[in-house]
């Protein structure tokens, strides 16, 4: 597969919950570092989107905030 957006995270499904139409998937990047997804639960399900698995999470934003102390 080819994307346009080159911000492709690797991580491992840490926990997936269904719900009626969406469905929440929390990703781990690394140690510590979670990244939370929400999408369909249709598009969860072909996926067929379990802890375990390997993913990507892939970001691709008009704007990014950053914000110190």
């Amino acid at each position: 597969m080819k994307v346009s957006a080159r911000n492709l995270i690797p991580g491992t499904v840490k926990k997936v919950t269904i719900g009626m139409v969406n469905a929440e998937v929390v990703i781990e990047a690394a140690p510590g570092v979670e990244i939370v997804s929400v999408i369909t639960k249709e598009s969860a399900e072909n996926m067929g989107l379990k802890a375990g698995a390997k993913v990507h999470a892939m970001v691709k934003a008009s704007s990014v905030m950053v914000v110190a102390d």
